[in-house]
């Protein structure tokens, strides 16, 4: 068996909890834009006035330079209420989906609004809590359409092209599909969520394999929230469930996983060297506590109660170095591994 070390070794850590400005607020995504900069997208619930201006994209890099955010909470044009994915397309300008508000919208590079799409129902183009969005070959907008238990695809400009899924769980049917990857060479991944599953798609979107079955064991799910795959076919998925990252082979073999290995990021550094009495308690504080009956063997004790660990995954990413980024929800943070 390969160890997880042989594989990847943990390179660093982007974020820190922020309301506003340098920092995270229950991230749930991530994109690659042009000229290395990273768009996380932050939905901050639960939906109380005072939070609203927390949902926002950060504009950050890899190395943790802050360049900025967009956006806020809201209903009018070029706001956000359950922001769930977010995705580039070739002209980088910015698309995000959004549960609540049933549509698309889309921003330029540099956060300013320019359009938005999207209409609640069943009927082709319309949505019922439209989650994963991902772009294929042609520029066209792939849409995860949960509580429909569909996949459906968009031009750019929101004309509806196509759809597939039906509520089910046989192979090629849903029970609120989440996580969506389109690979190089066109195939579609799934995070069938509810049935603890990944499936994959040809281009056309005609079942072409299922990978993982409900549990903990290795190999197993539980509430996948995204996939990714990198340049070997390998398939890298968020088990949200279970508090950490799969890596399986091209055939759904699974390879190793990992729990997380967070350290301090460059922001938290800096916010501790301004706080220097945070910083003491801190380092008073056990930061990895030994466990007590109850919670010994629950991956979710061990994830809210060690800090290095991934707690709450939500999102996957392989950058052009390969390296692997982890999109942690409840603790504010990227992890990045660096492929060996």
């Amino acid at each position: 068996m390969v160890t997880t070390d042989q594989l990847y070794s943990y390179s660093h850590t982007i974020g820190i909890y922020a309301l506003l400005g340098r920092g995270f607020n229950n991230p749930v995504d991530m994109a690659f834009g042009k000229d290395g900069l990273l768009y996380v997208l932050n939905r901050a619930g639960p939906e109380v006035s005072q939070r609203m201006p927390y949902k926002r994209v950060t504009i950050c890099t890899a190395d943790e330079q802050y360049l900025g955010e967009f956006s806020s909470g809201g209903v009018e044009d070029g706001q956000l209420m359950w922001p769930s994915s977010i995705a580039i397309d070739r002209d980088g300008n910015v698309y995000v989906s959004d549960e609540a508000l049933q549509r698309i919208t889309i921003f330029d590079s540099r956060g300013r609004y320019l359009d938005k799409w999207g209409a609640m129902g069943r009927a082709d183009s319309e949505f019922n809590r439209p989650s994963g969005i991902a772009f294929d070959a042609e520029d066209n907008l792939l849409v995860t359409d949960s509580l429909n238990c569909r996949v459906q695809r968009y031009t750019r400009e929101g004309r509806f092209l196509e759809s597939w899924g039906r509520p089910g769980r046989a192979d090629g049917e849903f029970n609120l599909p989440w996580g969506i990857h389109v690979e190089a060479g066109g195939g579609v991944l799934i995070a069938d969520w509810r049935n603890d599953r990944v499936q994959r798609f040809d281009a056309g979107g005609s079942h072409t394999a299922t990978y993982g079955a409900p549990g903990d064991a290795d190999g197993q799910f539980n509430r996948p929230a995204g996939v990714t795959t990198d340049a070997d076919g390998n398939l890298y998925v968020a088990d949200w469930g279970n508090e950490r990252v799969q890596l399986l082979d091209p055939d759904g073999g699974f390879i190793t996983k990992l729990r997380g290995e967070s350290g301090i990021s460059k922001w938290g550094h800096e916010y501790f060297e301004a706080n220097a009495e945070e910083l003491t308690e801190r380092q008073k504080s056990d930061m990895e506590p030994e466990l007590g009956p109850m919670a010994q063997g629950s991956s979710r004790e061990e994830s809210a109660n060690v800090e290095k660990l991934f707690w709450g995954p939500t999102a996957v990413e392989i950058d052009a170095e390969g390296r692997l980024y982890v999109v942690e929800s409840c603790r504010f943070r990227i992890q990045v591994y660096q492929k060996a």
